[in-house]
């Protein structure tokens, strides 16, 4: 089983900022504005994030909500690991997504080329966020964790920052045109945990484990 350790805050190896996208720039606060005003948006345990240096930043999954709010609560960029129906969900995402870093990830068979990119990225001190859940939730609640987050987490040897992201199913669920509906929305950042480095599908299977388990503990 695959050894870790929670870790402060600032542990994470320090690398300068990356250049923050343009886009990110320009929607992030008055997003985050529109969402406090009509959605009682709340973030906790932000202190969690590191503000430099790589870091793997996991979270559950209903719909495309998740993705905005958890980018609108975060002090940096993420580059968020997406699947083809959401990068091509416009005819402007694809677009959209290559100018705010998003990585593109293929569930239908092993993406070893996204995998990579994600690594390379952590490399150089971005932090990639992942919805271990792979596609969205359809229950309104946490479903199992695919082996993907506990391989970027022990082949890049970051930081792995657990989110449990609140009310974005119920803002959406029967909603026609995803126009979300007014409910309380909420991200929660847990403590950084770091994996020992190691190989095969035990470890990668007991570290997506530890990830989630890390994830249902900020739902409760």
């Amino acid at each position: 089983m695959a050894r870790t350790t929670t870790l402060p805050a600032n542990v994470a190896r320090v690398s300068p900022l990356p250049v923050v996208p343009l886009l990110y720039r320009l929607l992030r606060d008055p997003l985050r504005r529109v969402l406090e005003r009509l959605f009682d948006f709340r973030v906790e345990g932000l202190e969690h994030l590191p503000s430099a240096g790589p870091v793997l930043v996991a979270a559950n999954h209903h719909n495309y909500l998740d993705g905005v709010v958890l980018a609108a609560a975060a002090t940096r960029p993420i580059a968020f690991l997406v699947m083809p129906r959401v990068w091509r969900a416009t005819p402007l995402h694809p677009m959209l997504h290559r100018h705010i870093g998003s990585i593109p990830l293929n569930l239908s068979r092993p993406d070893v080329g996204a995998l990579r990119r994600a690594i390379g990225a952590l490399g150089d001190g971005h932090a990639v966020g992942i919805f271990p859940e792979g596609p969205f939730s359809v229950r309104g609640r946490l479903e199992a964790g695919l082996p993907g987050v506990g391989l970027l987490a022990l082949r890049s040897g970051a930081p792995v920052v657990p989110v449990g992201i609140r009310g974005t199913y119920a803002a959406l669920v029967g909603r026609r045109g995803y126009v979300p509906r007014r409910h309380p929305l909420a991200v929660r950042f847990g403590a950084p945990r770091r994996f020992a480095r190691a190989d095969g599908r035990a470890a990668r299977l007991a570290t997506t484990q530890r990830i989630m388990d890390d994830i249902a503990a900020l739902l409760c």
